[in-house]
């Protein structure tokens, strides 16, 4: 009995030491801003700015910056923040001043636009592979960027992996997009790059939009359950050797775990908005739909149907995450890529009947039912066979120009022409257009890219004619056309543009499943 008695009051003062041990540690905190806040980073311009950290519970902390000083006290937990009010632009470096118990001083911050630029591969793809991006590089001013390291978590992550640096992103389209806004605004630019390649839509959603998304339940359901999914994640966290290739595109291809680790930690951080290049991943993958096979064809393009919806959920969803109504979203619609599956090889890229990722481009565009969003229009790029298409230049230039009428003012023209309406004249169809100021062809030839079909949904060809800023549309297999597709093909060939050069809208008024 005694011996037993000995070993309780072992017990009872080992648990009472790690008691006191874990409260000693919280109590003396050292004073930390979170990890987005560091030298060289932009603040986003003419929004209140969160500034927030760890501390000694109770403790006073003070944040002082552009004549501001702001001052809270750390809660229970060692957590504080401040709100700084809304700053005018600066390129002149500053220091922030925090203070409590320690001091903390930032330097060389400067106050501009803040974009997150998040996806999959596309906006992974390095500045080095593309050389007229990687040109630029001389001629950059005050561009500011902080890589956001990639790893999962099971829970979402207090904080994230990174520091800002004065050196350009990473991502040849981020890069881009920031030297043309800068040069559009004379601005500073800060990019946050979180983007990791062949990620679904899904990896980068909180758990719990599965309340607003029955399929995202099922599929965080069915990750919950699998045991030895979870196991793998975990050794391959707490694994002290570099990451097999295989391990890195296991966990990249998981749902919800990006999210928690590479966006929620960013949470509040001041931001103009995001620049989203994905959906590659998706057009093999929604709603449970694995791979492309010609049986799962028909279920693909419902999974391409459902990612337009699926995508504004997930805005609203980080919106409310940001507490911004106005956080803007720009869209890279999909470019050209006309390659087959392997159990079809032989696709035409220009036909409209084809298996193609012309339906999640159209799905993509239903973002444009929210306030605050734009789609940066490729149809026109694009590589027939590789799915990494190096003409990231343009993609960069179109994101600038609409990040910079949309969100800077102005009413300069910013996008191609998109189809306002279609009226029957006898045997022909005259597509009516706006921003179609200038309407015309790239190579002076006649439009190209558009298909008519009857009642029964039989395509042809269409011959098209400009007139004014209009198009005129028969087809000679076609007495009484009633139906349009124009560019909805896998690789379509197109000119149609408006006076910037800018390419005509993708688009079909038919209603077929497929």
């Amino acid at each position: 009995m005694q011996t037993k008695l000995t070993r309780f009051k072992k017990a009872g003062l080992v648990f009472c030491l790690f008691i006191f041990t874990a409260f000693f540690t919280i109590a003396q905190q050292v004073l930390k801003p979170a990890n987005i806040f560091s030298d060289h980073m932009v603040l986003q311009r003419e929004q209140p700015v969160p500034v927030w950290g760890v501390a000694t519970p109770s403790e006073e902390i003070t944040v002082g910056f552009a004549g501001q000083i702001k001052s809270v006290i750390a809660d229970k937990s060692g957590k504080w923040m401040v709100k700084l009010d809304p700053l005018t632009t600066s390129t002149v470096g500053r220091e922030m001043l925090i203070t409590g118990k320690s001091k903390i001083v930032l330097s060389d911050i400067l106050v501009g636009e803040v974009w997150i630029c998040s996806g999959q591969s596309n906006m992974q793809f390095p500045v080095a592979a593309v050389p007229e991006v990687k040109g630029l590089i001389p001629f950059m001013k005050n561009i500011r960027s902080f890589e956001v390291g990639r790893t999962v978590s099971l829970e979402e992550s207090e904080d994230v992996i990174g520091e800002w640096s004065t050196e350009h992103p990473s991502s040849a389209v981020a890069f881009g997009f920031a030297y043309f806004l800068e040069e559009l605004s004379d601005i500073p630019v800060g990019i946050i790059h979180s983007s990791w390649g062949s990620s679904s839509l899904e990896a980068w959603m909180p758990r719990n939009m599965g309340s607003e998304l029955p399929y995202f339940k099922e599929i965080m359901d069915e990750f919950d359950g699998d045991k030895a999914t979870q196991e793998r994640i975990a050794q391959i966290l707490e694994s002290p050797t570099k990451w097999s290739n295989q391990d890195d595109i296991f966990l990249r291809r998981q749902p919800n775990i990006l999210y928690n680790a590479m966006i929620k930690p960013l949470v509040p951080f001041a931001n103009r908005g995001l620049v989203w290049y994905q959906g590659e991943r998706n057009t093999r993958y929604l709603s449970g739909v694995p791979e492309v096979t010609e049986e799962n064809w028909f279920h693909r393009v419902a999974g391409m149907k459902e990612y337009g919806s699926v995508l504004k959920e997930w805005m609203l969803r980080y919106r409310e995450e940001w507490q911004n109504d106005e956080m803007n979203l720009l869209v890279v619609m999909l470019p050209g890529y006309g390659k087959g599956t392997e159990k079809k090889t032989d696709i035409d890229p220009e036909d409209p009947t084809e298996e193609s990722w012309a339906w999640i481009r159209e799905s993509q565009l239903q973002v444009l039912d929210l306030p605050y969003t734009a789609v940066a229009n490729t149809i026109d790029l694009g590589d027939k066979t590789n799915i990494h298409p190096t003409d990231k230049l343009p993609v960069g230039q179109r994101l600038a120009l609409l990040a910079a009428v949309n969100t800077l003012g102005g009413d300069r023209l910013v996008t191609g022409p998109m189809m306002l309406d279609v009226q029957e004249k006898g045997s022909e169809l005259v597509v009516h257009f706006s921003n179609a100021k200038g309407l015309k062809t790239s190579d002076g030839k006649a439009p190209s890219g558009f298909w008519l079909a009857d009642e029964a949904g039989d395509w042809k060809r269409a011959e098209a004619r400009l007139e004014g800023e209009s198009i005129v549309l028969s087809s000679e297999g076609i007495s009484q056309p009633k139906y349009i597709r124009y560019a909805f093909a896998g690789m379509p060939k197109v000119n149609l543009v408006n006076e910037l050069e800018l390419p005509a809208y993708p688009f079909r008024t038919d209603s077929f499943e497929h």
